[in-house]
């Protein structure tokens, strides 16, 4: 092994050869490295003591052989500047702050190749001890890369294949939005959904919401009215955009509009204003999220807590790092109801 390290050199040694000189593989001497559950102390100490002789170095410092953790969590996000998104990030700081660790993100381009460079470089580079990944779609290629990794991983804020998650259940959350709505006494409703064009970042929450605003009207026997449905991308200025794009739609308006996200919500409320459509008089408007802005907006909602769930996955991971077993699970979070001055009953048409 001697001869072997001096012809490959300090920096030449990479964990595959450390994994052959063990005879075990290399998401275990990964884990062995970095002090990560599930190792036999035995098997352990043989791959450091390898590691060792090769000169192998895990991290980009030498102390993280020495601790045996790099004390970072990674987390993985399509944005960084939409709502959800940034108070999950403002959750997750807060955790990993009271506990010494540092966050290290990887906001996702929707270029394959960037983001191939991000999964089979980055990640692996920064030697990070966890993931959370923010409410995302996954190809099973980088499913089957992040599973290499063989590091603790958590899903915040909507399903993600292959991972345990903490979120509300947006079928149900959209279905109590509609079901407000329907209880007022509105028969003609419209939905602004998020399903946009970003096809490559998309995620399952858009099409979960609509699946709940469908079946909460089925149940209650009002038709699905196609020409009241409309596209955002969950931005106040897409909100905007989509209600310009559905007054200029001939035929009947609906007296009210289930929006899939608050921001939309409020694009909605302040462009209808100045185009004269008094809300909640002649339109409805409710949302989903309790943005910090809609109470100043008036909206109605159905709230979750992003910062609340974001904090709940990071301690999963801490506590799965400490070694305890089926730490990261699912679990769902709370959502409510919450009536503000956005939606009335339908004014008599």
């Amino acid at each position: 092994m001697a001869a072997r390290a001096a012809r490959g050199g300090h920096h030449g040694v990479s964990i595959e050869d450390v994994a052959e000189a063990a005879g075990v593989s290399t998401a275990t001497v990964s884990r062995a490295v970095r002090g990560l559950p599930r190792v036999s102390e035995t098997t352990r100490q043989r791959i450091l003591q390898v590691a060792a002789e090769l000169g192998y170095v895990a991290s980009s410092a030498a102390s993280g052989l020495a601790t045996g953790r790099t004390r970072t969590i990674g987390v993985l996000a399509p944005y960084v500047d939409r709502w959800f998104f940034y108070k999950a990030l403002e959750g997750v700081e807060r955790e990993l702050h009271q506990e010494g660790y540092n966050l290290s993100l990887f906001s996702l381009d929707s270029r394959t190749r960037e983001r191939q460079r991000t999964f089979t470089k980055t990640m692996v580079a920064k030697h990070i001890d966890a993931l959370l990944v923010l409410c995302m779609a996954l190809s099973m290629e980088e499913i089957d890369e992040l599973r290499r990794l063989d590091i603790p991983l958590v899903a915040v804020g909507g399903p993600v294949e292959g991972c345990p998650s903490v979120g509300i259940d947006d079928v149900k959350a959209a279905a109590l939005a509609t079901r407000h709505l329907l209880e007022l006494g509105h028969r003609d409703i419209g939905i602004l959904h998020g399903q946009d064009d970003d096809d490559d970042l998309n995620f399952k929450v858009p099409a979960l919401r609509v699946d709940g605003f469908r079946a909460e009207l089925e149940r209650h026997g009002v038709p699905f009215r196609p020409e009241w449905e409309v596209n955002g991308n969950f931005t106040l200025a897409s909100g905007a955009e989509a209600f310009d794009e559905l007054w200029a739609r001939p035929g009947p308006k609906p007296s009210a509009l289930m929006c899939a996200s608050d921001e939309m919500a409020m694009g909605v409320v302040l462009q209808a204003r100045r185009h004269g459509v008094r809300v909640p008089e002649d339109l409805s408007v409710i949302g989903i999220d309790d943005h910090e802005f809609s109470s100043v907006m008036g909206l109605t909602t159905v709230g979750q807590d992003p910062v609340d769930q974001a904090r709940s996955g990071t301690r999963m991971l801490l506590d799965e790092l400490t070694g305890k077993t089926g730490a990261v699970r699912d679990v769902g979070a709370g959502f409510e109801l919450i009536l503000r001055s956005t939606t009335a009953a339908p004014a008599a048409r």
